[in-house]
């Protein structure tokens, strides 16, 4: 089940449905007219009791029967939500054709070519409608900036921004970065209302907020419910820390406003999770803290600036927590360090487990990337990492990151005989090193074949993989990697390879239990 894209376009409006509605408005009032006419005159002309309708003129009270109101929090937030409304250039299509049509065989010898072919010959050019999408977004600073996801701007030739008072400006998209679905957009006002920003990594699951923003068009609307996760990766992005909710969140609210119950931002409302395209209580907003430093490197450098690491992660799984002798499946696990970079100088080796990194711990490979491309290039900062069983603090100094790479987590493959029973291995000749375009730093034995129903395949070995290590040994050729497999000790074996997207520990479980 895919994420929906929730920018939207106006939703048609249904005739019919007010159709039936006025019908059944007019048997209703004919029917209290009957019934008014039948008591008259039954009752033979007496008067009725005049109503005496109680009504109170007090506003709601903010804690009414216990539960709070929340029109304050909207007063204040509202005003800093936006509409935008967005246009794309028409696409042009050219209609041909083929050699030898002739339209007089379909409709008779008396047809009348129409005039664009008789001008254009075999093709026109026709212009298809301009698209027109509405999303949301935030002001963030009083001299027009505004914070909004990238899907909602990425193709607009025009862009329109409607504040909640009425006013409307043109605005100018600053910049925008796909990585994280975050864009920024400026128009040219002043003393605009903007949002004050709260820190998302404080936020905590079960606490109450507020979506504000524009669905369906239909104008500027407010749901509530809950914090139902932190840290969600859904959209397939490169860079994802998503915030679950189960505010409604609808077509249009993309780019609108997650706001705690001090009318703080927390986050920026992205995607639903949904199997109608509407609302089903999943949605999902960039947290803050990632949404500003992404925003306020587009505004300084005109691009976003990521830190780099060079080595290859994965996530820690319970059965390499036993191999590595781990006391718990956290934290991202080295499987390769690239030659000459910041963590090869930092002193990172292939095996160790990045905890800490830079003051804050590292959960997954996945908030490892977090951490690592949302650092400044040029920075030195602490990292902790666990080295057979011991802790060691090393000071890495990230580099930016080059081209599109960063702390890749990477699938890979395996090995050779005995104790990976149904792989069969030979040796990394030349042939096979140019075959599988292998560098020439690679040392190792290609695994020639996996039989499909293997433990070793469903770890994830493949054809082509080459192995690197096995149980910590280093593997030069196919010869040694089938003595390593010799009279195993366990029947746990754990497997370094490489493959064309990079480096990864596997762990082979063939015993019994596995």
């Amino acid at each position: 089940m895919n994420p929906i894209d929730i920018r939207m376009k106006n939703s048609s409006s249904h005739p019919s449905i007010w159709k039936r509605t006025a019908v059944l408005g007019s048997v209703c009032v004919l029917s209290a007219s009957l019934v008014a006419f039948t008591s008259a005159k039954d009752g033979v002309g007496t008067k009725a009791e005049p109503l005496r309708i109680q009504v109170s003129d007090a506003p709601l009270s903010t804690a009414a029967r216990g539960f709070p109101s929340f029109s304050p929090i909207v007063k204040a937030v509202a005003p800093s939500v936006v509409k935008i409304s967005v246009s794309s250039e028409a696409k042009v299509s050219q209609m041909q054709m083929p050699e030898g049509f002739d339209l007089r065989r379909f409709f008779g010898p008396g047809f009348q070519m129409p005039e664009e072919f008789q001008q254009h010959g075999r093709g026109q050019q026709r212009h298809a409608p301009k698209e027109q999408g509405v999303g949301s977004g935030i002001i963030v600073t009083k001299d027009g900036y505004i914070l909004t996801n990238n899907h909602v701007v990425e193709n607009a030739s025009t862009i329109k921004v409607g504040l909640n008072d009425g006013r409307e400006f043109s605005g100018k998209v600053i910049g925008r970065d796909p990585k994280t679905d975050v864009a920024v957009v400026k128009v040219e006002a002043k003393d605009l209302p903007a949002m004050a920003f709260a820190d998302s990594d404080k936020i905590e699951v079960g606490d109450m907020v507020l979506a504000v923003g524009h669905p369906f068009g239909i104008g500027q609307t407010v749901t509530t419910g809950i914090i139902s996760a932190k840290g969600r990766a859904t959209m397939g992005l490169d860079y994802e820390d998503f915030i679950q909710t189960d505010a409604a969140i609808n077509p249009g609210n993309s780019g609108g406003a997650l706001v705690d119950v001090e009318g703080r931002l927390i986050g920026m409302n992205t995607a639903i999770l949904s199997r109608s395209g509407g609302n089903q209580g999943v949605g999902f907003a960039v947290p803050t803290n990632l949404a500003r430093w992404v925003m306020e490197s587009l505004v300084n450098t005109g691009r976003v600036e990521r830190g780099f690491l060079g080595v290859n992660i994965q996530d820690v799984t319970p059965q390499l927590a036993q191999q590595f002798k781990l006391d718990a499946a956290k934290g991202a696990l080295v499987s390769g360090v690239s030659p000459d970079s910041p963590a090869e100088k930092a002193g990172v080796k292939s095996g160790d487990v990045i905890t800490d990194f830079n003051g804050k711990p590292v959960t997954d490979s996945r908030h490892l990337k977090l951490q690592v491309g949302s650092t400044t290039p040029g920075a030195a900062v602490p990292m902790n990492v666990l080295r057979d069983g011991k802790t060691q603090t090393l000071t890495v100094t990230v580099k930016e990151l080059p081209g599109d790479k960063l702390a890749d987590a990477t699938p890979a493959a395996g090995n050779a005989d005995d104790a990976l029973h149904g792989v069969g291995v030979s040796d990394l000749d030349q042939a096979a090193r140019e075959q599988l375009k292998v560098p020439s730093h690679i040392k190792g034995a290609v695994v020639a074949s996996v039989e499909e129903d293997s433990v070793a395949y469903d770890a994830g070995l493949r054809q082509g993989d080459v192995i690197l290590e096995i149980n910590r040994q280093p593997v030069k050729n196919a010869e040694q990697a089938t003595a390593l497999c010799e009279n195993p000790a366990t029947k746990v074996t754990l497997v370094k390879v490489w493959s064309r997207a990079g480096t990864r520990f596997i762990v082979v479980d063939e015993s019994k239990e596995g």
